[in-house]
């Protein structure tokens, strides 16, 4: 089908006033006044403000919900240093693109050379997210009126997805919500060859992205792009096929794909998928109730098939709720499906009103209410002595630890996780130091120097050891 077959039929499904988009096909956009643009900005612009400052204030309170951060960290610094990806935290010498296809990391490398942080990576997932918050901003506003716009634009920054993606520190799907953004805005569009083209880099986002890819290519058949379509979706098999069966097993130190054996884990996946029906079920109502349920008028949101799918075979229960980052590209899909289905069914614009109402109930309950309360502001004492702690180990030592302090060592510091560090040979004379958190509840063995001999050999001597942190140090 040809783009001039498109136009022909486009105006039936949007009225009398539509006009050819510009970029390769098909209908309507509506113009976008110079006003148009000012609420979706400042509203961008606040966003990215609130998620870079609750980033920053926990990192400030040392207050990591894992050790992903740290071990993005190491990935760009490896980019940042022309060289591969290596990431000790996930054993010696290892190679992360074994472990998950992220490439599209290495954007963040400039950055990082000017401005060697933690904090680098977490501002900078706040400024990804901040884009695709303009980008759906502007194009509600084109679409669907002032007022409907502004509650959908509202409910995607506010949304438990993007709160929970902010908790979760820097993960490389930051990159996924501004791509899934403007392509999406490009289907709502009808700019066939603008869809093509923001939906391939999503190919470099992670490797289960090929499936979304896929998807795409068959919503754009569904629109009558067939050609485009079916290229796309061809395009998303072959690549997530080379990544999964060729490219992570080539790089990975056992040559295998590590989290194949997730989905169904040891039962199957029939068994996997009915593991905690009602909770998954919950899982789809909340993020449908993001936009009132006016997600389910448009085809675009067949993309959050393959992200539940995936998520719900799998055997990890972290997959099945709303308290990860892995609802955050669900936001993005069905939001800009809402758009969709109210500029096809204006009257499905009311529906902005119940989606609003959900945000203002499920506000207090994400991350971002943490920036209401006075205590976010402050430094808990322990906090103050955990930066005492990692001020012992000097800048270029290596070190093993555990998740507690990994996130703030890792910028200086050849860091090494203790349950980890038998997969692979270290360098000669390493770690030098051994710093263990015992009340961050993560089964850290019970004193840092006995570990360090028992494990490491030679003699070590205690350098800290109050407050639930034990630093030792080879003598």
């Amino acid at each position: 089908m040809t783009d001039h077959d498109v136009n022909r039929r486009e105006p039936a499904l949007d009225g009398p006033k539509a006009s050819a988009a510009p970029g390769g096909g098909g209908a309507s956009v509506r113009g976008l006044s110079p006003g148009g643009w000012v609420l979706p900005v400042l509203w961008a612009l606040g966003c990215t403000a609130a998620y870079a400052a609750l980033s920053l204030l926990r990192f400030r309170r040392f207050e990591p919900t894992s050790w992903d951060n740290a071990i993005f960290e190491q990935a760009v610094r490896g980019y940042a240093g022309l060289g591969w990806p290596i990431v000790d935290i996930k054993g010696p010498g290892f190679n992360v693109l074994g472990d998950h296809f992220s490439p599209i990391t290495a954007l963040l490398a400039p950055f990082y050379a000017v401005f060697p942080s933690a904090q680098t990576l977490l501002v900078g997932q706040a400024l990804l997210l901040g884009v695709s918050v303009l980008v759906v901003g502007r194009l509600a506003s084109r679409h669907v009126g002032p007022w409907a716009a502004g509650a959908l634009t509202v409910a995607y920054g506010l949304s438990f997805g993007v709160s929970a993606a902010v908790r979760s520190d820097f993960h490389e799907v930051a990159f996924g919500a501004p791509l899934l953004a403007l392509a999406g805005a490009a289907y709502v569009d009808r700019r066939w060859r603008a869809v093509v083209g923001w939906s391939l880099p999503l190919l470099l986002v992670k490797e289960d992205m090929g499936a979304t890819v896929l998807m795409i290519g068959l919503v754009l058949m569904l629109a009558g792009e067939r050609r485009r379509g079916t290229l796309l979706a061809a395009v998303g098999v072959v690549g997530a096929a080379l990544v999964v069966l060729v490219v992570l097993p080539s790089v990975n130190p056992g040559g295998v794909y590590d989290y194949a054996s997730s989905v169904g884990g040891d039962r199957g996946v029939l068994a996997t998928l009915l593991d905690e029906p009602g909770r998954k079920a919950w899982t789809v109502v909340l993020t449908l109730a993001v936009t009132g349920f006016a997600a389910l008028g448009s085809p675009w949101v067949l993309l959050v098939l393959p992200t539940f799918a995936w998520r719900f075979v799998g055997d990890n229960p972290f997959y099945w709720g709303t308290d990860w980052h892995y609802s955050l590209l669900l936001m993005t899909i069905v939001v800009v499906a809402a758009v969709d289905t109210m500029r096809r069914f204006p009257v499905a614009r009311w529906l902005a009103l119940p989606a609003l109402a959900f945000t203002a109930v499920m506000l207090p309950s994400t991350a971002l209410w943490a920036l209401t309360e006075p205590q976010t502001y402050e430094v808990p004492p322990r906090a103050e002595v955990a930066q005492q702690v990692v001020d012992l180990v000097p800048d270029g030592a290596s070190v093993v630890t555990d998740i507690g302090l990994i996130t703030h060592l890792a910028t200086d510091r050849d860091v090494y996780w203790l349950g980890t560090v038998g997969n692979g040979p270290m360098p000669a004379g390493d770690p030098q130091y051994v710093l263990l958190d015992q009340l961050a509840g993560v089964g850290s063995p019970p004193d840092a120097r006995t570990y360090a001999e028992e494990t490491f050999g030679g003699s070590w001597v205690t350098v800290w050891d109050a407050d639930g942190y034990q630093l030792a140090r080879r003598d």
